[in-house]
């Protein structure tokens, strides 16, 4: 593999691209050693230089997880991501893989870690698109991870969940749950409380499985 230092970021990309393309089996695991090992590459490349690698990987190859992964693991350009770039770099998700690879893998620890305000999140739950609605709910996840740095959020998760309560598009319902069952770990009174609260503008599916990882400690009840 050229190390960096002696091509560009375009011509790197393109040779990722080109990898990628000759793997004779496509699966998660097979691309992410490919990723890794760009990534190991990369460690001592100024941060611009992963954006810009980053960039290419997203909007010319169309490699959009590993482009996130890519930046996720250089600390130098992860931490230069701004609310202008992630906006850039979140341009296109439109299914459930690509708001949740973009939303765990980016946008939710750049919250976390203090590098973009909480209006940015609110912005996007008053969008017109149920993606962003959805992008803003999963980034509340990682408040809530202890394994991934995160020590508990509940204001940040339920003002979040408070302007999407009433929302019932399946993507963003399936969210909702999700964020509201991540809090139960740090506050599970704080969720109780709060399906209560909004128990008339809430979709049944949210308060079905919040309810029942809350008494039982899982998503869904196992039948007997």
């Amino acid at each position: 593999m050229t190390a960096w230092k002696s091509t560009s970021p375009i011509v790197l990309a393109s040779a990722f691209d080109a990898e990628q393309r000759a793997l004779t089996t496509h699966n998660t695991d097979s691309e992410r050693v490919i990723r890794l090992k760009y990534s190991n590459n990369l460690l001592q490349a100024p941060a611009d230089y992963v954006l810009s690698f980053a960039r290419e990987m997203l909007f010319t190859h169309g490699h959009r997880w590993q482009a996130y992964e890519v930046l996720a693991a250089h600390k130098g350009a992860f931490c230069s991501l701004g609310e202008n770039e992630l906006e850039e770099l979140g341009q296109g998700i439109n299914s459930w893989w690509t708001v949740d690879s973009y939303a765990r893998t980016l946008s939710g620890p750049a919250w976390r870690d203090g590098l973009v305000s909480d209006e940015l999140f609110v912005k996007w739950a008053g969008s017109a698109d149920l993606w962003w609605h959805r992008a803003a709910l999963v980034s509340t996840v990682a408040f809530n991870i202890r394994s991934q740095g995160g020590k508990g959020d509940v204001a940040r998760t339920l003002a979040i969940c408070k302007l999407l309560a009433a929302d019932h598009e399946d993507m963003v319902v399936k969210a909702m749950s999700w964020a509201l069952r991540q809090l139960v770990y740090f506050d599970p009174g704080a969720v109780e409380g709060f399906i209560n609260e909004h128990e008339t503008a809430l979709a049944g599916r949210v308060k079905r499985e919040v309810r029942s990882k809350l008494q039982t400690g899982l998503k869904n009840p196992r039948r007997k």
